[in-house]
């Protein structure tokens, strides 16, 4: 079965909300590790007590290094940076809360474009798949972009 879109438009922020059976503290260290991160989307180096570190995409190849900064850490509630994408800057938060023993997970692109919504949904949505599967156990690489999320969900986006 193919999964559904997730995210949500509220104002500017396309919002996504995740369930994951696991810990706010696994849940959180899936986040901040840069060796559990790259299990799922990619990895960072440098000191995060510093405020910026190079974060490199790895899930469909190594990719280029863009300069990730810490706008706000208060572990294991609320992450909150922007990443450098060529002359812009994305802006994400992560915000972790306890849902009866599981994690509830909002993860909120900052102000996205109206016309980059339709890529930039099924991506969020592949990529926060691949991090429950992380989690959870499950097979990272049974994700499949091309089958399941783009363009498979670029109406839906593209309509918000």
């Amino acid at each position: 079965m193919s999964p559904s879109p997730t995210g949500r438009l509220a104002g500017a922020d396309l919002v996504f909300i995740r369930i994951i059976a696991a810990s706010v503290a696994d849940v959180w260290s899936a986040l901040s590790e840069s060796d559990r991160l790259d299990a799922w989307i990619g990895r960072f180096e440098g000191d995060p007590a510093s405020g910026e570190v190079d974060f490199s995409m790895t899930a469909e190849g190594e990719g280029p290094a863009a300069q990730l900064r810490i706008n706000a850490c208060e572990p294991p509630r609320l992450l909150d940076v922007t990443q450098a994408v060529g002359d812009e800057g994305w802006r994400l938060r992560a915000e972790l809360s306890d849902d009866a023993g599981a994690t509830r997970l909002v993860f909120t692109h900052v102000d996205v474009a109206p016309e980059a919504v339709e890529m930039i949904g099924p991506g969020w949505d592949y990529y926060l798949d691949r991090l429950v599967a992380a989690v959870t156990g499950g097979d990272v690489n049974a994700v499949d972009w091309d089958a399941d999320y783009y363009p498979a969900m670029g109406a839906y986006y593209s309509e918000l």
